[in-house]
């Protein structure tokens, strides 16, 4: 039963580490084109840089929420997890 619950463990470690790595490259990623394309749109037609900043924000919200969700998941897998807790409490 140790052996089995050991295992859990450390799938579930893994599982939460690729969970994090995924998550932060993703916003990397998704940052990286974002400010991107925003200063590209903003070189060509520099009168539109107040809507294309309000727009960039908000992809940018939506970009951090999406890895805090995959934060919070991995959390949820790392501590409350039913099979990891003890048997007497």
């Amino acid at each position: 039963m140790e052996a089995l619950i050991a295992q859990i463990q450390a799938n579930t470690a893994i599982a939460v580490g690729l969970i994090f790595a995924s998550a932060a490259l993703g916003t990397g990623i998704g940052f990286a084109l974002l400010g991107g394309k925003f200063l590209e749109g903003a070189s060509r037609q520099p009168e539109l840089v107040g809507m294309l900043q309000v727009r960039m924000f908000i992809v940018a919200g939506l970009l951090d929420a999406l890895s805090i969700i995959g934060v919070a998941f991995a959390a949820l897998l790392l501590f409350a997890n039913p099979l990891l807790t003890p048997l007497g409490g």
